[in-house]
């Protein structure tokens, strides 16, 4: 009896000691300061993350925005005829095409009749003077402007590129292209700094030159300023990549155009053949070839066959153009 009454009291010290030193164990061992000071630590990369999280899904949403609005406005523009004469590089009026297609289609009329004294021909040539060829002259003008663009406007953005990476603004490297640039990129980054100069802001200037230069080259430009503009961003970095991207472009299209070359000269050849041996079987037996120009069936062959060849070199122009 005495041994239980000494032992009740030692088990229950025991017990309690138990149980308070494992109350107090974690702040003894220093576990529980170590959590607290990991969770203070983490709490800030965490916040710091998900804000950067949150940063990266504005600035997409952001960037996808700004390309729907640019496709958008892209979209709803039509092509005036001033916009025709500016990309072709063309101070024409309108008054002066007009008369310039009425004078090509009164002399193409009137050489066809005095060579073939058809007025069925006369008409055909007089469509095609009066219609065709002013239209193939702009088209021409409008390729060859384009060309000449595409060859220095990577060298433009480079300058861009230094300009900004030397701290120069960019409005700055934009004049410094307008002023010393060969043309059309020269006339074409005047057209910007003069509608900086009447109060246009840059992004807004930068986007008109894709309607001036109907592009990719310099839609991708417009893209890139406009998104600097309203998303921030490395500027530099970004037109050093599409910089990266347009000499690229070209390198491809040299390479597209020397492996297609061998296809272009076999359709050139193609294409001239019939012609040249339809006039040389005319200078060697001339009264043979006579009928075609003097019967109203030979003038029906004739048609067919200017249609079929027509037919047959615009088939073989899509076969070999490459868009890159």
């Amino acid at each position: 009896m005495a041994l239980q009454q000494i032992l009740i009291p030692i088990m229950a010290t025991v017990a309690v000691g138990g149980v308070a030193y494992a109350l107090a164990q974690p702040y003894l061992d220093g576990n529980r300061q170590a959590d607290k000071r990991r969770a203070a630590l983490q709490s800030p990369v965490a916040a710091k993350a998900t804000g950067r999280g949150n940063d990266a899904a504005k600035r997409r949403k952001q960037v996808a925005d700004s390309l729907k609005e640019l496709d958008a406005k892209a979209k709803s523009k039509k092509l005036t005829f001033e916009t025709k004469m500016a990309q072709a590089g063309l101070a024409w009026t309108r008054t002066f095409y007009y008369a310039l297609s009425a004078g090509l289609a009164v002399v193409a009329a009137g050489i066809a009749f005095l060579v073939m004294g058809s007025p069925v021909v006369a008409a055909a040539a007089m469509v095609v003077g009066g219609f065709g060829v002013p239209s193939w002259i702009v088209s021409r003008k409008r390729k060859r402007r384009l060309n000449r663009f595409l060859d220095e406007f990577p060298a433009a953005v480079d300058v861009i590129v230094r300009g900004i990476k030397a701290g120069i603004p960019l409005g700055d490297c934009i004049r410094a292209i307008a002023n010393e640039a060969a043309e059309p990129v020269r006339s074409e980054f005047r057209a910007i700094v003069d509608a900086q100069a009447m109060g246009i802001g840059i992004a807004e200037a930068v986007e008109r030159l894709p309607e001036r230069v109907p592009l990719a080259e310099a839609n991708f430009f417009s893209i890139v300023i406009n998104i600097q503009s309203k998303a921030g961003g490395n500027l530099s970095e970004a037109l050093g990549n599409l910089s990266n991207v347009l000499r690229d472009r070209k390198k491809m299209k040299g390479k597209v155009k020397a492996k297609s070359s061998e296809a272009k000269a076999s359709a050139g050849i193609i294409g001239c053949l019939p012609p040249l041996v339809g006039s040389a079987v005319y200078l060697t037996s001339p009264n043979y070839m006579k009928l075609l120009f003097i019967t109203s069936t030979g003038h029906m062959v004739l048609f067919g066959c200017v249609c079929w060849m027509s037919t047959g070199i615009f088939v073989m122009k899509k076969m070999i153009a490459f868009d890159i």
